[in-house]
């Protein structure tokens, strides 16, 4: 489940919804997405973290263990830094950014920015600036949760037995 929904939001709505929407109402169901989406996983990365700790008490850890509860940890750890820390100054942005460039008559484009009049503004650059290092630093946090999903994953697959 965990990893299907990192799957779904990050390739499948994320990109379709960017590509077929123009980018205030996509900027719109992102405010209304992340805090979601970041709040289930890292409940989904906590619960993982403690069933799994739970089936393998820290005195039968090996080295294999020890990187699966890092890697869980580090998961939920990252979303929940995501989640508390990052998420709320991206959304603010969005706000910010989407009422300069309604004001300018610009962002119902579909994809591509355009800042149009505002391209000069100092303003409004040092705000587009802002969110996307802060976009950026999510979707690489995004990118490091979804390989420790992986991770924990392909250690399940090792440990199955097929009859």
């Amino acid at each position: 489940m965990h990893l299907g929904a990192q799957i779904w939001m990050t390739f499948i709505s994320g990109l379709s919804l960017y590509f077929a929407l123009p980018r205030h109402t996509f900027g719109e169901v992102q405010r209304i997405l992340f805090p979601r989406y970041f709040t289930i996983n890292a409940c989904l990365s906590l619960i993982t973290l403690l069933i799994f700790v739970k089936h393998h008490p820290i005195h039968t850890w090996n080295t294999e263990i020890a990187i699966q509860v890092g890697g869980m940890s580090s998961a939920f750890f990252l979303e929940l830094l995501i989640r508390l820390y990052l998420t709320p100054p991206l959304l603010r942005l969005i706000v910010q950014k989407n009422t300069l460039e309604r004001a300018a008559g610009i962002g119902n484009e579909i994809g591509v920015h355009n800042p149009g009049p505002l391209k000069h503004c100092p303003h409004y650059l040092k705000i587009h600036q802002a969110f996307r290092r802060i976009h950026v630093y999510i979707a690489m946090g995004n990118m490091l949760t979804m390989g420790c999903t992986v991770l924990h994953l392909h250690y399940i697959a090792n440990k199955l037995c097929v009859l």
